[in-house]
């Protein structure tokens, strides 16, 4: 550390923001903005911001702008906020550098409701980006415009376009992988290649920065523009490369790289990777020091630390020789020192990853190559542009060919949970640990044999060779067992914040696993957005049995589109069964659901009053619907389970009404939780049925912006009167009850929401 005192500055720096973090200081995480700024915003309706425009981006569902050196207009003080995202009524014509004055509502950006859900706060507050503006209108926007940026704009649409024209469905891949454009690529194609471990090849990164810029600088050497003038033209384009590609973070750490690494060139210094990799760190963070805790930033940085010290260690260690085995180690390497961040983030690591990378790596350069040349000859010429394309899109069907392949086996992908910050640290020291001792112990049986004057004879060289990948084998085993070790005794019931809908996800001792309802009427893809995001943060990868109370969307929509990523291998998680209302006369959602099952290779149960199903303490006891059940009004048909562990009780209502409640007065016990029917409509949850079951606890699932007016002011004074704790995932996010039995705890995810 002491030859790279650069190194060591960067670790100072992280340490001391880690500690200011934890110090509440808001230098990373929360709102920068004076307390008075705050409480201005949040007590008007209305804004008048000032700001110049950075970019704009289009959607099939918005148009918004990017202002930066934002202020608020009608104070006199001008207070600024920094960088504010403007979603428009109406798309305007805003060129780069143009000055906009614009009127709307002002909303901090959204922090996550659910457990292992995508933090956008953490997100756009790297790029100092800490309040949204809806529904607004420009009331004033000044006539001049920055030339330089518009025209970089017009060059990124107009490439944009070239390859739409020339690469068919591959244009958005090419555009992601090198117009850093992500916009237009589908979720099923983004799904299947983070499925297969090849998702870091359509971000702009070091891998791509790399191969575009040290192969100009040497095509600009072999033209004979010589090593100064090679190095100062490549190092030009690749920063206006980088501006154009929009600036993301892995994007601005590969540019600054790949300047050290010409520079060094030129000046015929020595380039030492991990110099130019803390510089680079501090350079970002002291512009963005909220990219401290950024998944990019840390994997960006984790992987070329896995290739610089972990994998050198490796070889050595193991005593690699030969392409192949080289590169599988240099991929192991970066796996290994990226696992605990990736498990951190996503909860999952692909394993087919370490293996589809040998093809991937080593030909990815002649996809950008191809996309390249197709992107600027489609300037010109179609037909030649679509020949430039051909070569990638051939890639690129193979690359996705063999990643559908992997994703059909079982162990493509490994969910271990998101860990604990002690087991990140703990792994880490395991895996030094075992790398020092195999070296240490290596070097001493070596040197035992050299001191005894004996050859080191071939079946010596490999008990030590094995004994080396024992330890190794050994520690990191160990490390990756504590990543993923997770302590579980009780029972915990989770109603996830899926807004206007219902999603519970039950966890038994015994360590299965059990969905009740999943949907929503004004979100979409929950599952891919909430539900699979938590069950990776728990270390999820088996379901075994989801229960429907009913069809209705609010209650289903997520269920179908699990099934439907699940029939596709687009999610490693399975499903054991699928419990449905035995209804006569069910309606087309209900066949739809059994028939997705059935594709997808889960049982499907018709269950109904009387059946009972048992895992170990806990049971689940079916209340409703009654023999003979048509299906035809699904509310009051619907499923109703009661769930038992040990002392503690709780029921589970779906959408039913006073009318079923009253038939089931016979059979209800009291219970410790109640999961209160039908978002709280005021037509639910009636005096008598409160009375008969007597809940401690009640949750109600909604949106803080229905249109149904749930929860009913009734249906809440009702629980109130009983002496029931009410708990709303509309102001709490997602709530977990947890119970060994006899106690009972809440768990509300946003308490942990800052300011």
């Amino acid at each position: 550390m002491a030859r790279r005192p650069i190194c060591l500055v960067c670790l100072m720096l992280m340490l001391c923001m880690c500690l200011a973090d934890l110090a509440g200081i808001p230098l990373i995480r929360g709102n920068p903005l004076p307390r008075q700024t705050k409480d201005y915003i949040e007590g008007h309706p209305k804004a008048v911001i000032v700001g110049e425009v950075q970019q704009c981006q289009a959607t099939e569902f918005s148009f918004s702008v990017y202002l930066k050196n934002v202020s608020l207009a009608d104070q006199p003080e001008n207070n600024p906020i920094y960088n504010v995202r403007v979603f428009l009524k109406n798309k305007e014509d805003l060129p780069a550098g143009t000055f906009v004055k614009a009127e709307g509502k002002l909303e901090r950006v959204a922090a996550p409701r659910n457990p292992g859900e995508f933090d956008s706060r953490q997100y756009y507050a790297c790029q100092h980006i800490y309040y949204f503006m809806k529904n607004a209108v420009i009331k004033k926007k000044s006539s001049g415009y920055s030339f330089y940026r518009q025209f970089m704009h017009k060059i990124r649409e107009k490439l944009g376009q070239a390859l739409k024209k020339c690469a068919g469905k591959d244009a958005s891949l090419f555009e992601a992988m090198l117009l850093g454009e992500k916009s237009n690529l589908e979720e099923e194609r983004k799904l299947r290649y983070q499925m297969a471990g090849m998702i870091h090849i359509l971000a702009i990164s070091g891998l791509h920065i790399s191969i575009l810029g040290m192969g100009l600088f040497s095509f600009l050497k072999k033209a004979g523009l010589g090593n100064g003038g090679a190095g100062f033209l490549a190092l030009f384009i690749m920063l206006q490369y980088g501006m154009l590609t929009g600036g993301s973070i892995s994007a601005m750490r590969s540019v600054c790289m790949f300047v050290l690494a010409v520079g060094a060139k030129i000046t015929g210094r020595i380039y030492d990777l991990l110099t130019a990799l803390a510089l680079s760190a501090i350079l970002l963070l002291l512009d963005a020091p909220a990219c401290l805790y950024s998944s990019s930033f840390l994997l960006s940085f984790g992987a070329v630390v896995g290739l610089s010290v972990l994998a050198p260690y490796l070889m050595r260690l193991l005593e690699i020789k030969g392409k192949i085995g080289k590169a599988l180690i240099s991929s192991i390497a970066v796996q290994t020192a990226s696992l605990p961040i990736s498990l951190l983030f996503f909860g999952q690591v692909s394993i087919a990853g370490i293996f589809l990378n040998l093809l991937v790596l080593p030909t990815v350069g002649g996809v950008l190559l191809s996309g390249l040349c197709c992107s600027i000859l489609g300037l010109f010429c179609q037909e030649l542009g679509m020949v430039a394309a051909l070569p990638g899109r051939i890639l690129l069907w193979l690359y996705e060919i063999t990643g559908s392949m992997a994703g059909a086996f079982p162990f493509c992908t490994w969910i271990g949970g998101t860990p604990k910050i002690w087991q990140i640290i703990f792994y880490y020291i395991l895996l030094t640990t075992g790398i020092f001792l195999g070296l240490v112990i290596k070097r001493r049986k070596k040197n035992q044999q050299e001191r005894k004057g004996e050859k080191f004879f071939l079946f010596q060289k490999y008990r030590s060779l094995i004994l080396a990948y024992g330890i190794l084998a050994a520690f990191l085993g160990s490390g990756i067992f504590v990543l993923s070790w997770k302590m579980q005794k009780e029972l915990r019931i989770t109603c996830l914040d899926v807004g206007q809908g219902d999603g519970i996800v039950v966890e038994t001792p015994e360590k299965q696993v059990f969905l009740i309802d999943f949907g929503s009427s004004n979100k979409k893809n929950t599952a891919q957005y909430q539900l699979l995001p938590y069950l990776k943060s728990r270390g999820i990868s088996y379901i075994d049995g989801i229960f429907i109370s009913h069809t209705d969307g609010d209650h289903i929509s997520g269920i179908l589109e699990f099934l439907e990523m699940t029939n596709k291998n687009l999610t490693s998680i399975k499903v054991g069964a699928l419990l449905l209302p035995d209804w006569k006369s069910p309606p087309k959602a209900y066949e739809d659901l059994a028939l997705l099952a059935k594709k997808s290779g889960i049982k499907v149960i018709r269950t109904g009053e009387g059946d009972r199903f048992t895992d170990g303490e806990t049971k689940f006891s079916v209340l409703a619907p009654e023999e003979g059940a048509e299906g035809k009004n699904v509310n009051e048909e619907g499923m109703v389970i009661e769930l038992e562990h040990k002392g503690f009780r709780g029921i589970f209502t779906g959408d039913i009404g006073m009318e079923t409640e009253k038939n089931l007065l016979g059979s209800l016990r009291d219970v410790d939780f109640l999961k209160t029917a039908h978002h709280g409509s005021r037509y639910s949850t009636g005096e008598e049925f409160l009375k008969q079951v007597k809940p401690e606890l009640a949750v109600i699932s909604c949106s803080d912006s229905n249109t149904y007016g749930h929860p009913s002011p009734e249906t809440t004074l009702r629980l109130k009167e009983e002496g029931v704790q009410v708990e709303y995932t509309m102001k709490s996010g997602a709530i977990t009850i947890g119970t060994d039995g006899e106690q009972i705890w809440v768990e509300r995810f946003c308490e942990r929401e800052e300011p």
